[in-house]
């Protein structure tokens, strides 16, 4: 009959090995942890240099210095409105949103649900894309860019739509 200290060693030896797999593995996690941060970063310092010919007309704000807007990227922030902001400065995706909102596919100031505005940008109108189209709206709204007349239902409030 084996003894209680051997067989507490050999548990001992089994929680080590263990331990020194999580090790090795956690490592591994890291480094590819480590490259996707690397990238990311990478990427959006590429996006945010300037590219030559992408210049827009200057904003104006009452009372402030006119400031010279780039275009908007993709995966670019989405700003807060402000007086005198063009939806120019959104990226293209959100611009599309705002467009098809102000009227480009419908009635000016009608509210739209996810579903009806997925299907006006050309996606099918799945729970994914729908749930995409939704996010962008529940962000330009929190932006100010659109209001959300009931939980789900999205416009153009006047003077922030369309001239894209």
């Amino acid at each position: 009959m084996p003894s209680v200290m051997g067989l507490l060693e050999k548990r001992e030896r089994a929680a080590r090995q263990r331990v020194e797999a999580l090790q090795a593995e956690l490592r591994e996690a890291e480094a590819v942890w480590e490259r996707f941060v690397i990238a990311r970063e990478t990427v959006g310092e590429v996006l945010a240099e300037p590219r030559g010919g992408e210049d827009v007309a200057a904003v104006v704000v009452a009372g402030e210095r006119p400031v010279q807007v780039r275009q908007a990227v993709p995966g670019s922030v989405v700003p807060h409105w402000e007086g005198g902001l063009a939806p120019a400065v959104l990226a293209p995706d959100y611009q599309r949103i705002m467009d098809v909102l102000a009227g480009g596919n419908g009635k000016r100031g009608e509210a739209m649900d996810c579903r009806r505005l997925a299907a006006a940008l050309g996606l099918e109108p799945v729970p994914a894309k729908v749930g995409g189209v939704r996010s962008k709206a529940k962000r330009l709204a929190a932006r100010g860019w659109l209001a959300e007349e009931r939980p789900g239902l999205f416009n153009v409030p006047v003077g922030r739509g369309g001239g894209s």
